[in-house]
């Protein structure tokens, strides 16, 4: 293909995902009054029930248009989510020409572990959400109170969750370039030092940097997400590694 053609495909592939992203926003618009709201703003009731009338903690709407732009935030962050087997798949047939006809046939594997993974990264980031909130309240005195700027805890919740399922496809990504040839078994786990210090820091700055559990817990699984994309890189070189050498031999014969 030419460099014009694959300008295309990426414009048609966007449309795609977007188109995907707004229907998802719909559904996530009326997800957010059934159900999404409630549990979103969970954290911090219990926050509130558990401290009684020692420390009023509430989430509070500063502006008049702030609960509508939330709202919207929300239904976007939803639409992403709820779109992922769309466009982790238009991701994934963008790179498929990079592929040889063999190893397209891995595609289908691709994508079905990259959309469990993303959902569990999702589930991830929301399981750490309440210790996260109940951490940082604590730190507010005794008598005093804690009000909550919507758009800073809806930002922090949304990034949250997000961030980290993104973070969990990550893994699939570094398979699917190995099968582009693009990196090699050795590669990967020669620069495992790095990964682990990135997926340190990124959990550090998902997570506060006091709630060493909650980055712990996070780090773990994407730790071993990792080494486990190491493995199928090995396997995958040895095969081909084999299969060369298989068809240099036949033909030197």
């Amino acid at each position: 293909m030419s460099l014009a053609a694959h300008l295309l495909e990426l414009r048609n592939r966007l449309f795609i995902s977007a188109t995907a992203i707004v229907v998802g926003m719909v559904v996530g618009w009326i997800l957010t009054d059934l159900f999404v709201w409630e549990a979103i703003q969970e954290p911090v009731q219990r926050v509130a029930e558990a401290r009684g009338d020692d420390v009023e903690t509430a989430i509070v709407f500063p502006t008049i248009a702030s609960a509508f732009d939330l709202r919207l935030q929300i239904a976007f962050t939803l639409g992403i989510v709820i779109s992922a087997p769309v466009w982790l798949y238009q991701i994934f047939a963008f790179l498929v020409p990079g592929l040889n006809q063999r190893e397209r046939k891995f595609t289908l594997g691709f994508f079905l572990s990259a959309i469990p993974l993303f959902f569990a990264g999702c589930a991830a980031g929301w399981f750490v959400l309440p210790n996260i909130v109940k951490l940082l309240t604590s730190f507010v005195p005794e008598g005093a109170m804690s009000l909550l700027t919507a758009r800073e805890y809806i930002d922090f919740v949304l990034k949250l969750v997000l961030a980290i399922g993104i973070a969990f496809v990550v893994p699939v990504f570094i398979v699917l370039l190995n099968f582009a040839g693009v990196l090699s078994a050795a590669s990967i786990i020669k620069s495992w030092r790095v990964a682990i210090l990135v997926i340190v820091l990124f959990t550090a700055l998902a997570t506060p940097s006091a709630d060493v559990v909650s980055m712990f817990i996070l780090a773990i699984p994407m730790i071993g997400l990792y080494f486990a994309a190491w493995g199928v890189a090995v396997l995958h070189d040895r095969r081909l590694e084999r299969r060369q050498r298989e068809e240099f031999g036949a033909a030197l014969t």
